[in-house]
């Protein structure tokens, strides 16, 4: 199967989606958004990074900034902060420059590692769009920490491959349905920039009328 440009969804959502299909939805769905000082940092570091009239080369290494990158049997597009073309005896041919190159993906990231793979589904996804567009295989990438100040390679598997598709179909389908999933409270949500959008201790507790009856009682005290 193959998606239409039109119906295609940004690469970066796998990065909500693996950490909460609710904040998804309504970032992606409902077009909400909250800026809170971990998005403001990280945003900063992105444009840092981002500069797509910049291509460097650094011996036998080409460095592309802000490559824009798509799949049309995922449905997704978006940029990779960074593309290292390294030369080497097997790879794809790039107008302007002699020799041969394989592609190597480069993810920026604020923080420092995740026990989860959030940074790796995001990278992989860049991944299978380069293999795709290049037509040559992607097995390795790596995911840089600003806190750390370093680079963590990640192997590019069949399993992460597997999950990013399927993650991606799940998607298509809240997508195409306008599907906002229910809340599901944990701890992670105090350090979610939607919280006061998506209100997730609110959960089975009480209904929407008795919150907005609660708020305006202590309002009037």
């Amino acid at each position: 199967m193959e998606y239409e440009e039109g119906r295609y969804l940004m690469i970066s959502g796998i990065q909500h989606f693996k950490f909460c299909r609710r904040q998804w939805a309504l970032i992606h769905i409902e077009q909400q958004w909250e800026e809170n000082v971990h998005t403001v940092i990280g945003e900063l570091m992105h444009k840092r990074v981002h500069d797509p009239y910049l291509t460097e080369k650094r011996k036998d290494v080409i460095i592309a900034r802000a490559l824009p990158v798509s799949s049309r049997t995922l449905g997704i597009s978006g940029e990779c902060d960074v593309v290292e073309f390294h030369k080497c005896e097997d790879g794809i041919r790039l107008y302007g420059h002699r020799g041969l190159y394989s592609v190597y993906p480069v993810e920026y990231k604020k923080g420092k590692p995740k026990l989860t793979e959030e940074d790796k589904l995001q990278l992989a996804a860049q991944a299978m769009c380069l293999e795709e567009m290049f037509s040559m295989p992607v097995e390795e990438g790596a995911v840089y920490y600003g806190e750390i100040r370093r680079r963590e390679p990640v192997q590019i598997t069949e399993e992460l491959r597997e999950e990013v598709r399927s993650m991606f179909q799940e998607m298509h389908q809240y997508y195409d349905r306008h599907y906002t999933p229910n809340v599901k409270y944990s701890r992670a949500c105090s350090a979610c920039s939607l919280k006061e959008v998506c209100l997730p201790k609110l959960g089975k507790t009480v209904s929407v009328k008795t919150y907005i009856g609660q708020m305006l009682g202590e309002e009037d005290e």
